[in-house]
């Protein structure tokens, strides 16, 4: 039980430890928010609308290969 335990928590920090360094890279090449050029910025008087159109369809195919790896390895 405790091995198991021990070893989700390892997953959890591993995960964790590359979100962080996402962020770290992402604050870095990207101080603005804006990520691709397919992302949309509207900007009005007291409004601003930001559709992140191209950054989304990017995380969507990351992801999926992500779980599509996970899924095989898991074989």
């Amino acid at each position: 039980m405790t091995e198991h335990v021990g070893r989700w928590l390892a997953v959890v920090g591993a995960v964790a430890a590359v979100l962080g360094l996402c962020l770290i890279l992402v604050g870095r090449f990207a101080p603005s928010g804006r990520f691709l050029p397919g992302d949309i910025v509207v900007r009005r008087p007291g409004f601003t609308l930001y559709l992140p159109l191209a950054t989304c369809v990017a995380a969507s195919i990351l992801l999926t290969l992500a779980f599509w790896l996970a899924a095989l390895l898991r074989r």
